[in-house]
């Protein structure tokens, strides 16, 4: 437990902009995407991590970290902000958070109210929207992010329906909008606030956490408190929160209103190259997979090997991981690992024999929800929500 505050100390001038990555850069990696080269960046409570950008910050968890443990580790959870003016020193002993709006009682509520309040906790995955986006093909602007913007956390904290039933929520509230600590520095660049109908908010899985993984947030996940919305896209899980506001309309905030949206079809995709007709908020995550013993382009000995990897979903869960060794022509079914909850990665298992020579190898997710990974990738400007599956080279000698 942080007594006081954490500081962010030997990497304030890296978080404001003022010092490149590549000066920190401990070492440097190749990702498999278009002009992939990019700096291992070490900062204050960060193993070395994938670094994207300085300003605002948004750093990659190495792929490899996620055939460690089903749970990822805080020091390597990845990190994205929107906004470069990030807090680099916070008091949780004298931080607020405003509920506000259409409510019977406006409330200011420190830590020490929080933690009166009935804990809950719930293991759950938080992905970045643009995870992936550097395999988009047409390509697409926004960051060029392989695989590794992801992670899975056990959090706790309380719940948000909770926190607005202390306060009385109105009749006629429409919506919940949420606002955090980091700023713009320019007037023109919009504050990111998010919003959630109020059902969802109330639902009794939306929560304020203030531990991942049995400890104090990191700095750069939100210390010492933020929203976490289990099974949608990270965008909605604001950091270092600091404002609740009910209100009885939509919101139609920058990051509501214009970004954050998906084509209105069936999977969020349209034709490459296209435009859509009609947009939507991003929302729940879709079914993933991946293999994470072995990278693209692998050599291996013959015999038998131990695969190994994981899958989630938005919030069914994982029904089964199908797995192939001859490039989709014939699949085998997984074994899957333990159950953290539905909203969590699922780990699979399972034993190949490969004899000398190449190897295609594939693994397909399929949800309780009945969706199964399509072998195509979808294709939307943004480049969020890919889910394609997977395809593994390796040789075997």
């Amino acid at each position: 437990m942080l007594r006081r505050r954490t500081v962010l100390q030997g990497s304030s001038a890296l978080l404001s902009g003022l010092v490149p990555l590549g000066a920190f850069a401990a070492d440097t990696v190749t990702l498999p995407i278009g002009n992939g080269e990019r700096p291992l960046v070490k900062v204050p409570q960060k193993r070395p991590m994938i670094g994207l950008t300085s300003r605002p910050p948004q750093l990659e968890t190495p792929f490899a970290v996620f055939n460690e443990n089903v749970i990822t580790p805080n020091d390597a959870f990845f990190v994205r902000y929107h906004l470069a003016g990030i807090p680099l020193e916070i008091d949780p002993d004298t931080h607020e958070i405003e509920i506000k709006g259409k409510v019977n009682k406006p409330l200011k509520l420190k830590m020490a109210d929080l933690k009166r309040l009935p804990a809950i906790e719930i293991v759950a995955v938080n992905q970045c929207s643009g995870n992936s986006r550097g395999f988009s093909e047409p390509r697409v602007p926004g960051g060029q992010l392989a695989n590794g913007a992801m992670g899975n956390a056990r959090w706790r904290g309380v719940s948000l329906k909770a926190v607005l039933a202390q306060a009385g929520v109105q009749s006629g509230a429409k919506q919940v909008v949420f606002n955090g600590l980091d700023t713009p520095v320019i007037d023109k660049t919009p504050d990111f606030v998010k919003a959630l109908d109020l059902d969802h908010a109330t639902d009794g899985e939306v929560m304020l956490a203030y531990q991942m993984n049995g400890k104090d947030l990191p700095m750069l996940n939100g210390f010492p408190v933020r929203l976490v919305v289990p099974g949608y896209y990270g965008t909605y899980w604001v950091k270092h929160l600091s404002d609740i506001t009910v209100i009885d309309t939509v919101f139609d905030g920058f990051w509501m209103k214009s970004s954050y949206r998906i084509p209105d079809t069936e999977n969020g995709v349209i034709e490459p190259g296209t435009a859509p007709k009609a947009t939507v908020p991003i929302n729940k995550l879709n079914v993933r997979s991946f293999v994470t013993s072995l990278a693209d382009g692998a050599k291996m000995k013959t015999g038998e090997t131990q695969l190994k990897g994981i899958a989630f979903d938005g919030g069914t869960g994982i029904k089964q991981v199908d797995v192939s060794t001859d490039d989709g022509k014939s699949w085998t079914p997984a074994k899957l690992g333990s159950d953290l909850g539905k909203y969590s990665f699922r780990e699979w298992t399972l034993p190949v024999t490969l004899a000398a020579g190449a190897h295609v190898l594939k693994v397909r997710a399929t949800s309780n929800g009945g969706k199964v990974q399509p072998d195509k990738a979808g294709w939307n400007p943004p480049g969020y929500m890919r889910n394609v599956i997977e395809t593994y080279n390796v040789t075997a000698a």
